[in-house]
């Protein structure tokens, strides 16, 4: 993307990093033995003296958290550390009652790396802070929060527009749910993302940081969405200053996002390395990981399970279904397990496919919007996903494909069994959706038909052929659907041309 000032006719080109932080995924908290969960708890419930700060005591490292961060590594691509310490980065704020974060600065966990495109820079590992509640005179401080296990990722300034941000970090939310290593929920707050952004005249981020515009660090936003918003105002905010459309001064500094307003807002100075006066933790131990045979390349990479892109390829390569169903499952696990489950069972990828739209079509639907009938149903309460085996879906699509029920039969099955379970072939007998394909039985119920409508076989013999769809209508409503359409169509149209 290539931005062209308007009033001066100078080229400006777009530089763009991201700084993300995800909450891992841990029983207990990044220095102690405090339980992880600062969203499901009452205000400060899960603190200790080390959590909270209180002086002499020590930290201890969380192995697991390590372990997330590391994981996540191997999967980018990124260089692991052989060595890595901790340290402090001071500053002072109610959040964190040290007056320091315990995070990394000369030796991160990762380094290098790539993902959707977008090269990086590090990826460490640190504390979060407390939860702040800001009330019209005064604020309220909730330490649950405090000490829970932080990665930090850090993109190189390569990303040139904000469909590229936005993707990257839909792929890396996608990545660390699959790995298990965080919910990475925006609106919850466990992933969140900053934007690092700026206009230069000098071309497209080369290497040279002194070649690059005045960087503004975008903050507050809580959905990809925003992400994306936000980005194109700064682009634009600067991009009016630069032109002298605005009287803005165009300086290093944080920025917040307003949602309801569209615009970004000044919050303070962009702080530097130096301002927060890293030094390292001297209360935790430094760590070589080549003596640590668990944290070894090898060996985290045999923990990871199938990755993202590595899914697509295999879903599209074996079963040759839709993209935006292939996304569905990556993003539905439970949904993608009771695909896998059913194809087990079935040969064929025209069979797959038949199976794919039941499930993101009509069992999604299911879930989000339950039909009428439903609802009203007594087993309303009972039903469910898991109700749906995948060897029994697997069967309504042998039925189908066999032409013992219509597809009407199949919609009709498939919510029996997602209110209750059970045999597919017995739903299929006990509700009557049975198709009837014996031709002479249809004979005779196409005849009679023909008898009540001697007006439309007049006209269909006069060469209105259209009509045939009429008499199929016909049979299937005297047959109350149970007729197979494909062979009533056939007795129809050698009776009505004899």
């Amino acid at each position: 993307m290539t931005i062209i000032g308007g009033k001066t006719g100078k080229t400006y080109y777009p530089t763009i990093g991201l700084e993300i932080h995800a909450e891992m995924k841990t029983k207990t908290k990044m220095f102690c033995r405090c339980k992880n969960d600062p969203f499901n708890s009452e205000p400060n419930m899960h603190i200790c003296p080390i959590c909270t700060g209180q002086p002499g005591a020590l930290p201890f490292v969380n192995k697991l958290a390590v372990k997330s961060v590391m994981k996540v590594g191997v999967a980018v691509g990124g260089k692991l550390a052989d060595f890595s310490e901790f340290d402090r980065k001071n500053y002072f704020y109610p959040d964190i009652p040290k007056a320091y974060q315990i995070s990394q600065y000369q030796y991160p966990l990762v380094s290098g790396g790539s993902l959707a495109g977008v090269e990086f820079e590090r990826i460490h590992m640190e504390e979060d802070t407390a939860t702040s509640i800001h009330k019209s005179d005064y604020s309220l401080i909730d330490y649950n929060r405090s000490g829970v296990p932080l990665m930090e990722l850090v993109t190189r300034p390569v990303i040139r527009d904000s469909e590229t941000a936005m993707t990257f970090a839909r792929e890396l939310q996608l990545l660390l749910r699959t790995l298990g290593v965080s919910g990475a929920s925006l609106e919850k707050g466990e992933m969140r993302i900053e934007a690092n952004v700026s206009l230069s005249e000098y071309g497209y981020f080369d290497g040279d940081f002194s070649k690059l515009g005045v960087k503004t660090e975008v903050k507050n936003m809580s959905s990809f969405k925003m992400v994306g918003k936000a980005i194109e105002y700064e682009l634009n905010r600067q991009l009016n200053i630069l032109e002298g459309i605005s009287d803005d001064k165009l300086v290093q500094e944080t920025r917040g996002w307003d949602d309801n307003k569209g615009i970004t807002f000044s919050q303070r100075s962009k702080e530097t390395a130096d301002d927060y006066r890293y030094f390292p933790d001297p209360d935790i131990p430094k760590y070589k990981f080549s003596d640590l045979p668990e944290f070894s390349y090898e060996s985290l990479k045999n923990e990871l399970p199938e990755l993202p892109w590595q899914t697509r390829e295999r879903y599209m390569t074996e079963y040759e279904i839709k993209e935006e169903d292939i996304e569905f499952y990556l993003q539905n696990p439970n949904f993608r397990a009771l695909f896998e489950e059913a194809v087990k069972n079935l040969d064929n990828k025209h069979a797959y496919a038949k199976v794919s739209n039941y499930i993101t079509s009509d069992l999604a639907g299911f879930e989000k919007n339950p039909p009428m009938s439903l609802r009203e149903s007594a087993d309303s309460e009972k039903a469910c996903l898991q109700n749906v085996l995948g060897e029994e879906l697997a069967e309504i699509i042998k039925m189908l494909e066999e032409g013992v029920i219509s597809s009407r039969g199949a919609k009709d099955i498939l919510l029996e069994l997602y209110k209750s379970g059970g045999d597919a072939r017995k739903i299929a007998e006990g509700k009557n959706l049975i198709q009837k394909s014996d031709a002479g039985e249809l004979k005779k119920i196409a005849e009679q038909i023909m008898v009540e409508n001697s007006e439309q076989v007049e006209q269909y013999k006069s060469g209105n052929e259209k009509l045939l769809q009429y008499f199929i209508g016909q049979g299937m409503k005297a047959t109350k659907g149970s007729a197979n359409p494909g062979i009533l169509a056939k007795v129809f149209k050698e009776l009505l041309d004899e």
